[in-house]
């Protein structure tokens, strides 16, 4: 990152607010010595244009204009200036109920494109609000992921407005297919994010799932009109899952396949001493396929046909996969960390931008709190003002901003032009507006009143970029979870122990468990409650569709919630992790194919290591590893043992029995 570029770009900011009439080119070379360090004209020209669009990328108005309209075209007389009124942040104060719950809505946002934005616009936003600072611990903590494939060029194409062309392989069909799309919306639902839009080769309103693009989007020349009437949060309501329309008959050992026991309407159609005969619905053959390989001996396919012939495949699959495996594979790196984005000037020069106006709306702020507020180190916040007392015009000292710090609290003055925060990005006001609707549909937060000024006054602040509102849409919680979401909040708000009936994928079997809940939290798409478990004298976290019933009781939770703060991660959302670890967990080691690399992010994998190709190891900890070799017979041949060499050869032992047990059928 170039502190001198930061300061070029700061100071012409600075200049460019301060007068109406605006500055030449040569004006401003004269003004700001930073451009006079050029090795030539043309360098210095090239400079200068680097900066205009470097300004007008961050949403900064920079505006060029001729005062005789004859010459309009010619860069030779063009005056240059930045209109207050279109970069400062519009009128508004957020109570500090308001900007608590602004706080949660960046909150939900994972890792990605949109949780830098959100940050950012949270700094803008702090010199808005009024003293009395509101913390607020939500007991329901929801996540939005936008790590989908492609995320990024599709929110460029739909923010900018910009045709798009992708291959597609569509659910249906099966083929591939280039399609040209004007991305109207994107939505999150049913774990999985989309973009709607008008298919320019059907010439209809479609959707199309991200993960289902096969390669690149490209963006095209042109732009397009989106409908005035679309709202992505009344389509995205419109989506549903597929019904199940087709029905299996499986042989199940008596007492197991609780996993297809426990489906909607599905039937015992007889029993018997060695086998069970069940009716189960479904609706797709890849995902019932994979539940019943994933069984073993315990379950085989009497019909369909065709889902007796997947399952063979998969344990086919996973068998080849079992008995190629490398050996030997080394994991030398630790678990590795999101990669940090590295920054820009453009980022150190918003981050200034918002710096000053919090200044002057807390004087005398202490360092190490501002520090942390604009999660930066003491050092870096030392450096950033010496930048700013640096800053302006050179010919005309009284530009230049005072900034003085004693006893460890910052003052800073003679700041006039950047007083106000600038205006939100679409970046920005997408990730607070889709942040405050995504808690707004959460059971007990739906007339949230703090939520709903909030939004009000958000969607004001915001200006045009506030329109983005209703092309952005996620929905967290679905109809077979929302009856248990409501119990388990029920509880945390009364601050009662709970009875469920708990299916136990990894023990095939349905468990009874007294509870003491934390918090509920989002991670990876699938809902966890956090609870003090008192049959098991501990502390686990239980998924929420694997809960067959909740029941509240009158016993109160007892104190020995208290003594599981440090190891909750309740105060971190980000923290928030399904699976623990335990001092007696084995280890186990995968290598998974490019389609199954998401095993490692799902299952906390504490280490991994890039095999090229896009294949990789992964170290998983577990309790137990009884459940390891199922996995691996539903990923097909996507993911393979490698080590313990126990757990090896158990799971090829426990394939071979597998595909010759479905051979019976």
């Amino acid at each position: 990152m170039s502190a001198k570029r930061t300061e070029r770009l700061l100071t012409l900011v600075i200049m460019l607010l301060s007068s109406r009439r605006g500055y030449t080119k040569e004006e401003l070379f004269d003004e700001i010595d930073l451009y006079r360090e050029a090795t030539s004209v043309a360098a210095r020209e090239k400079l200068f244009d680097r900066d205009k669009a470097a300004l007008r990328e961050q949403g900064i108005p920079l505006e060029s204009f001729s005062e005789d309209a004859l010459f309009d075209n010619d860069n030779t007389v063009q005056r240059y200036r930045i209109s207050a009124e279109d970069y400062r942040l519009g009128g508004v104060t957020f109570q500090p109920e308001e900007y608590a719950v602004l706080n949660l809505a960046a909150g939900v946002w994972d890792q990605g494109s949109l949780d830098s934005a959100a940050s950012r616009a949270l700094r803008k936003l702090s010199s808005r609000s009024t003293d009395g600072a509101v913390e607020l611990t939500p007991l329901i903590q929801p996540r939005i992921t936008t790590d989908a494939p492609y995320w990024d060029i599709v929110w460029q194409a739909l923010t900018s407005r910009t045709p798009l062309r992708f291959p597609y392989r569509a659910a249906s069909t099966g083929r591939e297919e280039v399609r040209t799309v004007h991305p109207w919306g994107m939505g999150a639902r049913f774990g999985h994010w989309y973009v709607v839009g008008f298919d320019t080769t059907r010439k209809a309103e479609r959707f199309f799932r991200l993960s289902r693009m096969t390669g690149e989007p490209v963006l095209l020349k042109g732009t397009f009109d989106v409908p005035a009437s679309f709202d992505m949060n009344a389509t995205l309501s419109s989506l549903s899952r597929s019904e199940p329309d087709r029905t299996a008959v499986v042989a199940a050992r008596p007492g197991s396949c609780q996993v297809l026991r426990v489906r909607k309407d599905a039937e015992v159609l007889q029993t018997g001493e060695e086998w069970d005969v069940l009716r189960v619905p479904y609706a797709a053959s890849s995902p019932m396929a994979a539940t019943i390989a994933g069984l073993g001996t315990n379950a085989r396919v009497e019909e369909p046909r065709e889902l007796a012939t997947e399952v063979a495949r998969l344990l086919e699959g996973a068998l080849a996969a079992a008995r190629t495996a490398p050996r030997d594979v080394e994991i030398t790196a630790g678990a590795r960390p999101a990669p940090r984005k590295k920054s820009s000037s453009q980022d150190h020069l918003l981050r200034l931008l918002d710096l000053v106006p919090y200044l002057l709306a807390h004087p005398g702020a202490e360092v190490g709190e501002t520090a942390r507020r604009f999660d930066i180190t003491e050092g870096q916040l030392t450096k950033d003002l010496d930048l700013l007392f640096v800053s302006g015009p050179r010919h005309y000292p009284d530009g230049l901003m005072d900034v003085n710090i004693e006893d460890g609290r910052i003052y800073l003055t003679n700041a006039r032009d950047l007083a106000e925060p600038v205006k939100l990005s679409m970046d920005e006001a997408c990730s607070l507006i889709v942040g405050l609707q995504a808690l707004r549909e959460l059971p007990g937060m739906r007339n949230n009143e703090a939520i709903v000024s909030a939004q009000t006054k958000l969607t004001a602040a915001a200006g045009d970029a506030a329109h983005i509102g209703t092309a952005v849409a996620t929905k967290l919680t679905e109809d077979d979870i929302d009856p248990t979401l409501d119990v388990l909040q029920a509880a945390l708000h009364s601050g009662v122990r709970v009875e469920v009936d708990y299916f136990v994928p990894t023990r095939d079997e349905i468990t009874h468990r007294l509870l003491e809940p934390i918090r509920i939290f989002l991670h990876q798409d699938t809902w966890y409650l956090e609870a003090w478990c008192v049959d098991s004298d501990g502390l686990r976290n239980f998924r929420l569709d694997r809960i067959q019933s909740a029941t509240l009781t009158d016993q109160p939770a007892t104190s020995s919630t208290s003594s599981t703060d440090e190891e909750s991660s309740a105060q971190d959302p980000r923290a928030a992790a399904p699976y623990r670890s335990g001092e007696t967990d084995q280890a186990v080691t995968l290598v998974l194919e490019p389609r199954a690399r998401w095993i490692a992010a799902q299952y906390n994998a504490d280490a991994v290591q890039e095999l090229g190709e896009d294949r990789l190891a992964a170290r998983l900890k577990v309790a137990s590893s009884s459940w390891i070799p199922g996995l691996v017979a539903g990923l097909g041949g996507s993911a393979a043992v490698v080590a313990p060499d126990e757990l090896r050869e158990e799971t090829l032992r426990w394939l071979e029995a597998a595909r010759a047990h479905q051979a019976l059928a």
